[in-house]
């Protein structure tokens, strides 16, 4: 088996590849430095339309996550349309040029986010509710899944993992928190009501490679621990875990002044979803509880 990632030096497709290469496929990446190119590598760019459909023959699995890091910097207009813009349009250029090969892939996974929920305080959300609109992180999100379209319509069996917050020591939202929590700066957000949908690293790869191997999977699949947890929960639970205490909160107009918009999405909105797809299908989660993902997922105690 063939397969194509892009987004291959992130934490989710540099694990990826390391699971499928030792699972017995040849791992092929799509890389935007001519440098970087070798056999195993394959050069585009997708601001200037740049992929040459020929070097895309030949794969049994694509998988799309590249885009630009969403908490990065600051949102300011420049940044949102730099976050948008680079996952739709990278995703048409993908989709357009699998749509068009002689030998198609049998699957085009084309990462999502739970961001196209937006912020739900008093609803469960699966992969039927809608997103709102208006919302800049809904509506990007929804425009990132249509820009797959035209695989899906010459197909292509395609797929959308709707990534909740992924926990990994590597990267990502526990990487920045461990140090502040290890030293007992850590506390709730806002009032730490808000649901945060979560799911550890090893869970996202195997779920990855349960889907591309599950054809009766297409469409969105959230990919969210079955066990979504309040802030005030995930803190406690991660200072229990650390043995340290969790007395600095982060209030809701702190969060604000020093994050702008982005503390609305990505702190302080709730969002209570699960995994349907995932577990009708019979997946069976390697840590579905918090604490289980924090002990024996992360090492982070004993």
């Amino acid at each position: 088996m063939k397969a194509l990632i892009s987004g291959s030096s992130g934490l989710v497709g540099s694990n990826l590849a390391s699971y499928l290469e030792y699972q017995g496929y040849e791992v092929y990446k799509l890389v935007r430095s001519i440098k970087q190119v070798d056999e195993r590598c394959i050069y585009w760019d997708p601001q200037a339309g740049i992929l040459e459909a020929n070097e895309l023959e030949g794969f049994d699995v694509v998988v799309h996550l590249a885009g630009e890091n969403i908490a990065d910097k600051r949102w300011t207009e420049k940044q949102k349309n730099k976050i948008s813009h680079s996952r739709i349009v990278s995703t048409q250029l993908l989709s357009d040029r699998l749509a068009n090969l002689k030998h198609k892939p049998q699957v085009f996974i084309s990462a999502s986010a739970i961001g196209y929920y937006a912020d739900r305080p008093f609803e469960t959300l699966y992969e039927h509710s809608y997103p709102v609109e208006g919302i800049f992180i809904s509506d990007t999100c929804s425009k990132w899944e249509a820009a797959a379209s035209q695989a899906r319509e010459a197909g292509i069996r395609v797929v959308h993992p709707r990534f909740g917050i992924i926990l990994s020591k590597e990267s990502g939202a526990l990487s920045k928190l461990l140090l502040p929590f290890s030293l007992g700066l850590g506390g709730v957000i806002g009032h730490g009501q808000q649901f945060m949908s979560w799911i550890g690293i090893e869970d996202v790869i195997y779920a990855l490679f349960f889907v591309m191997n599950n054809p009766e999977i297409s469409g969105p699949v959230n990919f969210t621990s079955p066990n979504p947890v309040t802030n005030a929960v995930f803190t406690k639970t991660l200072a229990r875990v650390l043995d340290r205490p969790a007395l600095a909160p982060l209030p809701s107009f702190l969060a604000k002044i020093v994050f702008g918009e982005m503390a609305d999405a990505l702190l302080l909105a709730s969002a209570k979803v699960k995994p349907k797809v995932l577990e009708d299908a019979g997946f069976k989660f390697s840590q579905a509880r918090l604490e289980d993902c924090f002990v024996t997922g992360l090492q982070l105690s004993s």
